[in-house]
């Protein structure tokens, strides 16, 4: 999809996933494309309703944890498109992790008991439940690979204030309790997440997007606890499954390496992954939806003018 250039545009912004742009300095028009990312890398094929994926698993989740904090989110003119206030982010995600997955389980199995100066506790397999939900945040890289980094490095960075740390990591763990909630009403188990905030004043926001598959991992409840307890592998929703086929494919995103191959039946399965993630997080059936350029334009013009209303 080529950019759009909107009236009043004073900046646009090209992602891995999300084309983003900012109207007037005041709002952000974010485009959730098909691109799929891992390690860091764009891979070289379109996922079909990825995007639209995304876009409404984070509008339904923002929706659904107002509540708890603010958040960017003003409308949602069309399936792949989200229109909201521009904050000044703070340059770190706030990773909250429930169990024992992913990048903390190479950590751990590697010897390793620290994790961005968090203390994970001896005597864990592979996917156990930590005892609390552990935050364990990293830097917002422009290009390249994001850091780990501890709560005392971004405070003594300046990256955030003692105060606001305290507000954004009271967030987050409140976000991950209700996402956690939210995902065992439908048989999951919310395994891991990240959040972003940000600021307009003195205001903190949630930014960006929550809960979807780009941004955090589910587990499939039932049979959760036997399969811990035989040492199998978790059933699980996530674009994990995408870096298991990658890293099977001798890709990590490594200098000299080479893309694998994407063949238009892999590209499919993706994307009725990504549809079923939708479908069991949101527990209704995913209606496709594909507008053209146009019209998803018309309908962004139309949600700005009435912004400027406001």
């Amino acid at each position: 999809m080529a950019a759009f250039i909107f009236p009043n545009q004073t900046k646009f912004y090209q992602g891995k996933v999300r084309d983003v742009y900012t109207i007037d300095s005041r709002w952000l028009v974010m485009i959730a494309s098909d691109r799929i990312s891992a390690f860091d890398v764009i891979l070289p094929k379109l996922i079909p309703y990825k995007g639209q994926v995304l876009n409404q698993i984070a509008a339904y989740m923002l929706k659904a944890t107002k509540e708890i904090c603010p958040n960017w989110l003003m409308s949602m003119p069309a399936p792949t498109a989200s229109i909201g206030r521009k904050c000044i982010p703070f340059k770190i995600e706030m990773v909250v992790r429930g169990n024992l997955t992913g990048h903390a389980w190479r950590t751990y199995s590697s010897g390793k008991r620290e994790l961005c100066g968090v203390i994970m506790p001896g005597g864990l397999k592979e996917n156990d439940p930590f005892p609390t939900p552990i935050i364990t945040p990293s830097t917002k890289a422009q290009e390249g690979h994001d850091e780990d980094i501890s709560r005392e490095e971004i405070i003594g960075r300046g990256l955030v204030t003692e105060d606001d740390w305290q507000v954004i990591e009271n967030y987050a763990l409140k976000l991950f309790e209700k996402g956690k909630e939210i995902a065992a009403a439908q048989g999951l188990i919310l395994v891991d997440t990240k959040y972003e905030f940000g600021k307009i004043d003195d205001t903190i926001y949630l930014m960006d997007e929550i809960h979807t598959p780009d941004s955090s991992r589910y587990f499939y409840a039932e049979g959760f606890e036997k399969r811990q307890q035989l040492g199998e592998k978790q059933k699980q929703l996530s674009k994990e499954f995408v870096r298991e086929w990658l890293i099977a494919n001798n890709f990590m995103g490594k200098p000299g390496q080479t893309i694998p191959e994407m063949s238009d039946e892999w590209v499919n399965t993706i994307s009725q992954r990504y549809i079923e993630l939708y479908e069991k997080v949101i527990g209704k059936n995913f209606k496709p939806e594909q507008l053209s350029e146009e019209e998803t334009y018309d309908r962004i013009i139309e949600n700005l003018q009435e912004l400027e209303l406001t």
